[in-house]
């Protein structure tokens, strides 16, 4: 009896070293297999940015190209002149050039390629320009239309606010005023 006992233990040991090693390998299989399915999500979260980025990119081009097209010929411009019309024609031409200005940089916020802070300082090298300032003066309708949540609306508001801090600023060095926003 006591050899069989032994056998019994033997194959006990045996049957359960190979259902822990079983267990294991399920184990490691799982795992490799979440890990895969991590890196295929992180894959299609890449793909979905470059995607975006792509379509900024167009967008911005899409911009640059039909305002180019208003500045260049009055009858075009027309179609999308929102000013007052007592403004003569060379500074409606000034604000579609400001605009295209203000869009390029609002469009590399958006792509991610500065940061809110750096938007600030070069928004605040920007709206040093008298034109620049007429020009968002009177802009300031169209942004009225902005969903008060958007990114565009928020950065409108930034942009107000630098603007005010200049105007109240009582020195000349102009790349010290106002508090740029952390990011």
């Amino acid at each position: 009896m006591v050899t069989r006992k032994k056998i019994t233990g033997r194959f006990g040991s045996a049957a359960t070293g190979l259902l822990v090693a079983t267990a294991g390998l399920t184990l490691a299989a799982r795992q490799r297999a979440l890990e895969a399915e991590r890196l295929r999500v992180r894959r299609l979260e890449l793909e979905e940015t470059a995607s975006r980025r792509r379509a900024l990119a167009h967008q911005q081009r899409m911009h640059w190209e039909l305002l180019s097209r208003a500045i260049d010929d009055p009858s075009l411009a027309s179609v999308i002149d929102t000013y007052a019309p007592d403004i003569p024609a060379e500074k409606r031409r000034q604000y579609f050039y400001a605009n295209a200005w203000y869009i390029n940089l609002y469009h590399l916020y958006r792509a991610g390629l500065v940061d809110q802070e750096e938007l600030y300082g070069h928004a605040r090298e920007l709206f040093q320009n008298p034109v620049m300032r007429e020009y968002w003066e009177a802009s300031r309708g169209q942004r009225a239309t902005l969903k008060q949540s958007s990114d565009e609306a928020r950065i409108g508001r930034l942009v107000d606010g630098l603007i005010r801090d200049l105007d109240d600023a009582d020195t000349d060095e102009w790349w010290v005023v106002g508090t740029p926003p952390s990011s």
